[in-house]
């Protein structure tokens, strides 16, 4: 039975709100907490929300105001870590919960950082280069008072990217009046941005399911993959798929959802994607279905990279996949999860799954301090060996204590959090 908890004043109280999701994954993994268990109230309550009004002027001369959030849930292990979303339907509690997701997803793979995350809510389709511009700058200037090097490190997120973070950091840099490139990763390389950085997300994800198709028996080349969302994650990790040997016979983006079952052409499909912005009308595919069939499609391997709570109860029971793979924060809700382990469908989670991006983005940071910078296939050997270690010990106490991937990995990294917490004790 679903526990009732206590919403924060500033939420709508409602169940399926992101929120409420985490809030269920900690009362799954409490009972393994053991002594630490009396500090689990901590990860229910995020430690700073910074609510912005962001005001700009457009191109026409009008005022337009947007709503901005900064969230910072738990920084027990180091500064905060998360990335800032554009989209129209960004809500406090959905940023809540991605920076709660941070918390674990940083300690389940052992980076020095907390979690946190930002978000403004737009449309950013409806504006222009230099709207978008400004937004970010005004949005920088306001959450300026808690972002920085040492304290809260933004990166791209949803609709955000390598532009988005150099007027971030130029920004920030010019209010402190020194250039400050620690400030946020996933920036160009012209500003300390790291090699590698681009792909980490997507590399992530197929390391992971690698390691995740090993435990099962299964072989890579030849595996039948389907992707929902087609941009630096989805893209990435199909193109590493194909290029292993795997094919990729389904592809659902915001524009529609593509088939071919003997494998579509990822590399030309990227190339058609960049160019129209969408998978739809890509010569390569034999159909186009429903976004309701996507889920029903044969294939092994089954990687959700687009948004939150995409697989629920009402569709969990179609999957035919062996092996999910969450390149998307949070695609899966509690309940669709317990369908798919019934199923014996295995899910490897969000905090695991799609952790090469902070991954990567915290040697770019440690580069950024350095002044010195590594090479690509440096950053990759680093990236894989990380991964590999942490779905070891993951996949290990999931044997262990025969729970999920999901609990399992939230076990590993809640006790690295509580544990840190302990020790430092309450100030004052």
């Amino acid at each position: 039975m679903t526990r009732q908890h206590d919403i924060p004043s500033y939420l709508v109280p409602k169940e399926d709100n992101p929120w409420s999701v985490y809030l269920e994954q900690i009362d799954r993994v409490t009972p393994h907490l053991g002594a630490l268990a009396r500090w689990v109230e901590t990860l229910k309550r995020p430690k700073r929300i910074l609510v912005v009004d962001v005001p700009i002027e457009r191109d026409d001369g009008s005022i337009a105001h947007f709503e901005g959030y900064r969230v910072q849930h738990n920084m027990s292990r180091g500064p905060g870590k998360g990335g800032v979303r554009f989209h129209q339907d960004v809500t406090l509690s959905e940023v809540m919960a991605l920076s709660a997701w941070m918390t674990v997803k940083n300690a389940a793979v052992n980076v020095p950082y907390g979690g946190a995350k930002g978000g403004i809510r737009v449309d950013p389709r409806t504006l222009s280069q230099g709207e978008l511009q400004r937004m970010t700058r005004r949005y920088t200037s306001e959450i300026g008072i808690i972002i920085g090097p040492n304290k809260d490190i933004p990166a791209p997120d949803v609709n955000t990217n390598e532009q988005t973070m150099a007027w971030m950091m130029d920004t920030y840099s010019m209010n402190q009046g020194s250039t400050a490139t620690g400030v946020v990763t996933g920036k160009p390389i012209s500003l300390g941005g790291s090699l590698g950085r681009r792909d980490a997300t997507g590399r992530g994800v197929y390391v992971a399911g690698c390691e995740a198709a090993l435990k099962c028996g299964m072989q890579i080349e030849g595996a039948r993959v389907a992707v929902q969302g087609f941009g630096n994650v989805g893209g990435i990790a199909a193109r590493l798929f194909s290029e292993a040997g795997a094919l990729v016979v389904a592809v659902q983006d915001h524009g529609g959802t593509i088939v071919h079952e003997g494998g579509l052409d990822v590399a030309a499909l990227l190339a058609h994607v960049a160019q129209t912005g969408s998978v739809v009308g890509f010569a390569g595919a034999e159909d186009r279905i429903s976004p309701e069939r996507f889920w029903s499609v044969d294939c092994d391997i089954l990687i959700p990279a687009a948004l939150e709570q995409q697989i629920t109860k009402d569709n969990a029971g179609q999957i035919r996949a062996r092996v999910i793979l969450e390149g998307a924060n949070g695609p899966t809700t509690p309940e669709a999860d317990d369908i798919l382990r019934e199923k014996g469908v295995l899910v490897v989670p969000d905090v695991i799954a799609n952790a090469g991006g902070v991954t990567v983005s915290y040697f770019e940071w440690v580069q950024d301090f350095s002044s010195f910078f590594w090479s690509e296939e440096d950053i990759n050997a680093r990236l894989t060996r990380i991964m590999r270690d942490a779905f070891a010990a993951i996949w290990q106490v999931a044997q262990d204590k025969d729970v999920s991937l999901r609990t399992a990995a939230f076990v590993v990294a809640c006790t690295r959090v509580l544990q840190a917490r302990e020790v430092r004790g309450l100030y004052p």
